[in-house]
């Protein structure tokens, strides 16, 4: 039995938490002391509020040992703006970037990558090119190695957002 306690406690996973609080001044600012204090990580993190609710939705993607995620949602729900937490398990992840390109660069070649990513131009200037893409969490990491090709001006990351399916 120890063997199993063993793997159980020294394997890191990958963990989206879904955490519903009320929407109110320093719930997040606690939520992040929460995982500062403990030392623990934080990937992702991602909050909007819920439509026609007093509510928000909170998205933390976090690695860590699965008594250290236990402890963690142990804690969370122990916040008192916290209403629900939801471990994750079989899940829609998305993630969205934008990127700002060099005029200089092909305009057609960037947009045939960013297609290949579920994105699209979202506008150009004199200046550059912005493109967009949404996909999952590791396609848009790979979009953003192979978008370095046309020397990026900015990259911004929104987090990723998360439902069960």
């Amino acid at each position: 039995m120890s063997d199993f306690r063993d793997f159980y406690n020294s394997e890191e996973t990958r963990e989206v938490l879904s955490v519903v609080v009320v929407n109110k001044d320093s719930v997040l600012s606690r939520i992040v002391d929460l995982f500062s204090a403990r030392g623990y990580n934080i990937d992702s993190l991602t909050v909007a509020p819920v439509p026609n609710s007093e509510y928000s939705r909170i998205t933390i993607v976090t690695f860590g040992k699965s008594r250290t995620i236990d402890q963690i949602v142990k804690q969370l729900n122990k916040l008192v703006p916290v209403l629900k937490v939801t471990e994750h398990k079989n899940v829609i992840e998305k993630d969205t970037v934008l990127i700002k390109i060099p005029l200089d660069q092909s305009l057609s070649d960037v947009d045939v990558l960013a297609r290949a990513y579920n994105g699209a131009i979202q506008n150009v200037t004199k200046e550059a090119i912005v493109i967009s893409a949404t996909d999952t969490p590791n396609r848009i990491a790979n979009f953003i190695t192979v978008i370095e090709k046309y020397k990026p001006l900015e990259i911004v990351r929104s987090g990723v957002v998360a439902m069960e399916r």
